[in-house]
């Protein structure tokens, strides 16, 4: 994705550039306005708020003179189309000379939402990750443009601090300031209950794709943008994007390759494979990607994991104010991929094979990965609520976590939290600010056996929050009569020490209870524990050893399985410490395991 704010360069350079505020200044000045390149009209994107601070960047000319040596000049005509909409891994580019203006297509008009002069450079995080471009950049003057090649865009990143540094702090101000800001280059429409848009509403949010949800029950402008692309309710939902792309009732595989989500080819082999991407698996795809690893992390739903889906994370170190799951997710994302890691979604593993001194890794889609090692940082998934019809509401008013999606679904409405952990206790406090009413219900008698203390302080005190102890979900009800289409959670009926308690007229439920591994998809000689949790180092019993053919000279190190050069980290490893600290903690430190296996040779 890219097309985000710029501004005309100042009158120094080398210095991060702010946009300005003033209406009459958001159009810089041309020379000749008949110049302007012919096509659609285009409008100015509307002064709103203050951009951040790193959303632009001049070069100085010492800084361009290092850049020119990872690519080359290229001499563009006024009104050529430097950058097309829709296209994937594009060049990093930097103006030369001449101007470059960038826009989106909106509503089926093209907006201009940035213009890029001498030293300035186009684009958001779609140039390092490779993800489909969303925007279209035109010269709108003649001049001349640096290309840098991605594979020589990546090497840069890695070889030059100061100029790395630059361009991350631009792409990720970019990205966030697109979200903010209401761009719109990428629509949603579909019914508020509906579960498919739901689903494809998490997924863009998970991989930061701002984007713009049209209600086609309640927001007028979904009518006419779906009259003006010849759609009707029975398409819906649709995802649009940009001038001509138009994806109809889309499955989530469908939108992954839509939006270049997953790249991975078929037999794609690496040092090192991270099977799950949250705070572990970006933890270890960081720090082995950072000491020279090829590195290839897979997740069946985007960056972030179950920790993704935290409103807030107040006790994590560094942090005094909190941190989102979903930003320290976009951080680890963003920086795992710097040092050219490459994350891929929805990539969802099917088994793991040995194949001679290596491992193969099979997708459920066909696809065959091989790797030198493989860590394991599946983590744990919130375990379903024991209670008739939770696969009809889910998606209709069941929820796994509470996010700014979330949020939006359920603002003034009444709403159940169901957990006694921390998990559930940060989804309360963050949407008792948008719900009018939040129950929290749980079967413990003191809610502090499983909750840390400034949480359960926070809710004592927020006057909106209700707390249930020795209380749990009988019943689930429904629309009656409802076809499948209208049906959606409309209330709960709940159980208080094991007597029928009260019914409570919640339409959203959020579920934060239990932990269930994800590791089904291993073979049975990765030894396990009773409840599905991986084994490693001093767990492993010697006979679980030899039944799994363990035939080297040392001993399993501390997060190796039974299967040499196979690691597990953070939620999905028995005995680990359910807690975001611990994960990245677990997957730092196990990079230097890997690396001294693979440096030891297959025999270690």
């Amino acid at each position: 994705m890219m097309g985000e704010l710029a501004v005309p360069p100042p009158s120094h350079k080398g210095a991060h550039d702010r946009m300005a505020l003033a209406e009459d200044s958001v159009t810089p000045n041309y020379a000749d306005r008949a110049a302007r390149p012919s096509g659609p009209p285009i409008q100015e994107t509307p002064s709103m708020a203050t951009p951040p601070a790193d959303i632009n960047y001049t070069f100085s000319d010492d800084e361009i003179a290092m850049l020119r040596a990872y690519g080359e000049v290229r001499a563009h005509a006024e009104g050529e189309a430097v950058i097309k909409e829709g296209e994937r891994a594009i060049d990093c580019m930097v103006v030369l000379s001449g101007q470059l203006d960038v826009h989106i297509h909106e509503h089926g008009e093209a907006r201009r939402v940035g213009w890029m002069t001498p030293g300035q450079f186009p684009g958001d995080m779609s140039v390092l990750t490779g993800q489909t471009v969303i925007a279209t950049g035109t010269m709108a003057k003649a001049g001349d443009v640096l290309h840098i090649p991605r594979e020589n865009f990546q090497r840069l990143l890695v070889e030059n601090s100061a100029l790395s540094d630059i361009f991350v702090r631009a792409f990720a101000a970019r990205r966030e300031w697109a979200r903010e800001s209401g761009n719109a280059a990428i629509v949603v429409i579909g019914a508020r209950y509906d579960r498919d848009v739901f689903a494809i509403r998490d997924l863009l949010q998970r991989h930061s794709l701002a984007h713009v949800w049209l209600d086609i029950d309640s927001d007028p402008l979904a009518a006419s943008v779906m009259e003006a692309r010849g759609l009707t309710r029975a398409d819906c939902p649709v995802v649009l994007h940009g001038s001509s792309g138009v994806l109809r009732k889309p499955d989530i595989a469908a939108l992954s390759e839509f939006f270049g989500l997953d790249l991975l080819p078929d037999g794609a082999c690496a040092d090192v494979i991270v099977v799950g991407a949250g705070p572990g698996g970006l933890a270890a795809s960081v720090y082995a990607a950072s000491e020279g690893l090829s590195v290839l992390t897979l997740d069946t739903d985007g960056p972030g994991g179950q920790a993704g889906t935290s409103s807030k994370i107040e006790n994590y170190l560094g942090f005094p104010t909190g941190v989102s799951g979903r930003e320290l997710a976009e951080r680890a994302s963003l920086q795992a991929q710097k040092f050219g890691a490459r994350i891929a979604s929805t990539a969802k593993a099917a088994a793991l094979e040995k194949l001679d001194d290596n491992y193969c890794l099979r997708l459920a889609d066909g696809r065959a990965l091989k790797a030198r090692a493989v860590i394991i940082a599946t983590g744990a998934q919130y375990r379903r609520l024991g209670v008739d019809n939770l696969e009809r509401f889910e998606g209709r008013g069941i929820y796994y976590g509470a996010t700014p999606m979330e949020a939006q679904l359920c603002a003034e409405a009444e709403v159940a939290i169901v957990g006694a952990g921390n998990s559930a206790g940060q989804g309360a406090v963050y949407l008792s600010n948008h719900a009018s009413k939040v129950h929290v219900l749980y079967r413990r008698a003191d809610i502090r056996e499983t909750m840390s203390e400034y949480l359960v302080r926070r809710l004592e005190e927020t006057p909106n929050v209700v707390l249930h102890p020795e209380t749990e979900i009988g019943a689930l009800n429904g629309v009656d009569g409802a076809d499948m289409e209208d049906d959606r959670l409309v209330g709960i009926e709940t159980r208080t020490g094991g007597r029928p308690g009260a019914v409570l007229e919640t339409p959203f439920v959020f579920l934060f209870i239990g932990a269930a591994p994800f590791t089904a998809w291993l073979p049975d000689a990765v030894a396990r524990d009773g409840k599905g949790f991986l084994k490693t180092g001093s767990d492993l019993a010697n006979l679980e050893l030899v039944r799994a053919g363990w035939s080297l000279d040392r001993m399993p190190s501390r997060y190796e399985t039974s299967w040499p050069r196979v690691y597990a980290v953070g939620d999905v490893r028995t005995g680990s410490v359910k807690r975001v600290a611990s994960a990245v903690g677990e997957g730092s430190v196990v990079v230097s395991d890997v690396h001294k296996a693979l440096h030891a040779g297959p025999a270690a």
